[in-house]
Formats: structure tokens, C-alpha cells, sequence
């Protein structure tokens, strides 16, 4: 290894650690809003409710059914 070599580093890593040093809360600020979006228990019994109310799709979605 050359004494003038070292490691790469992208603009994106280092705009992305620039920014977790200026702002130390942003990884729980997105936990948080992950959390109010996302991170939901789920109904066990209304998804098998969803599941058994689907109609089956047709082969070709935009063709009528031309008896």
C-alpha cells in the first residue's frame, strides 16, 4: 500500500455524516416518524378478513368479459 493512499470516501457518506454532526437527533427523529407511519401492531383476523373478500383478477386487467 503507497505511503499517499487512503480510503475513498463518497460525496453522499460525507454529506451524510456532515449532516448526523450537525444535527445528533436526526436517527430518532426518523425512528419517531417511522414509528407513526409503519410500525403498527396488525389486526390478525380483519387481514384474513381481506384476504378471504378478494376477487380474483383477470389474465389481462383491461379486457371486458365479452360472452
Amino acid at each position: 500500500m503507497p505511503l499517499f493512499w487512503k480510503p475513498y470516501k463518497s460525496e453522499v457518506t460525507a454529506f451524510i455524516e456532515q449532516l448526523k454532526a450537525q444535527r445528533p437527533t436526526l436517527e430518532a427523529e426518523q425512528r419517531a416518524g417511522r414509528a407513526l407511519l409503519w410500525d403498527k401492531e396488525q389486526d390478525r383476523s380483519a387481514q384474513a378478513g381481506f384476504n378471504e373478500a378478494k376477487v380474483p383478477q383477470q389474465p389481462y386487467v383491461y379486457q371486458t368479459s365479452g360472452k
